[in-house]
């Protein structure tokens, strides 16, 4: 899978996280490397970074369920609205923690 492929698999895979649920980076990678021979959760958080903006980028969180760091109030706001689960400002994974299933 060549890296445009990889970008729009990250974000349809993203675009299926039910509201009031989220991955973690970790996971969306996990999902999707059979099919990609990927498995880097720092590279799902780049694509989110760099093209996330039309998908629900608020719903992919850090392994110890932090938002995105560069709009963390944005992000708390919209989990909060679709009744996430929170622990201060970090999502209690073991609630709301999504797994998509593998890619194939």
């Amino acid at each position: 899978m060549d890296a445009a492929a990889y970008v729009e698999a990250v974000l349809r895979l993203v675009e299926g996280i039910p509201a009031g649920r989220v991955a973690t980076y970790g996971a969306v990678a996990d999902a999707l490397a059979e099919v990609s021979g990927r498995q880097s959760p720092r590279q799902v958080g780049t694509i989110m970074a760099r093209y996330g903006g039309g998908v629900p980028w608020h719903r992919v969180v850090n392994a110890a369920g932090r938002v995105a760091p560069s709009q963390p109030a944005q992000a708390l706001a919209r989990l909060r609205a679709e009744g996430v689960p929170l622990r201060g400002d970090r999502v209690d994974l073991a609630r709301a923690g999504w797994h998509p299933p593998p890619v194939r």
